[in-house]
């Protein structure tokens, strides 16, 4: 046996075999849809959602466009947070794209003060809705970090950010269904719960961080 094989027979004696990289689109897409059965579970666990809501999915088409915008925008950003996990995953236009349907959806509730979807109404009102939508996004939050640090973000906290906007929007979202319809109470007490979870996010990411560091042997 030559050197050049006996090199290579020495550089991998020790090596063992390892296991393929998981498909991140469909690791986004599972967090996703289980992130969203827990969501609804736990909503209608607390209390039932408001009459006649799911019938106006059917009577309503701008109301049911601004659940499925919602839906589009929430599903892209969790493509957006598993994406930016992985170096050279993610592009710019998959992110811009991300940022304008979250924005085009976000905004159908400001234009709502002037024409909305649905007649406003305290009917359905849940009295700590806005609790419910910060508690509900934390687990998923915790659920989402944990998946995405077994992958190699380059830019964690920023990744963190995606993944808190995501667990705070699914409870968000399901609250037109579940509590009152009305422009100012839902960004009052839904949207805007909803994004704090981006912070939420970032300094769940921050804490995990400062942890892993002062763990490591210097």
């Amino acid at each position: 046996m030559n050197k050049h094989d006996t090199l290579i027979s020495d550089l991998s004696r020790d090596l063992v075999p390892v296991s393929p990289s998981p498909n991140i689109n469909m690791l986004a897409l599972a967090w996703f849809l289980l992130s969203a059965i827990y969501v609804v579970a736990v909503t209608h666990l607390i209390g039932p959602i408001r009459p006649g809501a799911y019938s106006q999915l059917g009577t309503e088409p701008r109301f049911l466009l601004e659940m499925l915008l919602g839906v589009a925008a929430i599903l892209w950003i969790s493509l957006l947070a598993f994406r930016s996990a992985v170096p050279a995953a993610l592009s710019r236009p998959f992110a811009i794209t991300g940022l304008i349907l979250m924005t085009f959806w976000l905004a159908q509730y400001v234009t709502g003060f002037i024409s909305p979807a649905l007649e406003p109404s305290t009917l359905g009102k849940r009295n700590y809705c806005y609790i419910e939508t910060l508690v509900y996004a934390l687990p998923v939050i915790v659920a989402g970090l944990f998946l995405i640090r077994r992958l190699y973000p380059l830019s964690p906290i920023r990744t963190a950010m995606s993944v808190g906007l995501v667990a705070g929007m699914l409870p968000a979202l399901y609250m037109q269904l579940a509590c009152m319809y009305e422009p100012a109470h839902i960004l009052t007490f839904h949207i805007l719960p909803g994004l704090l979870m981006v912070g939420a996010g970032a300094g769940i990411a921050m804490k995990w961080s400062l942890r892993q560091r002062s763990s490591d042997p210097q």
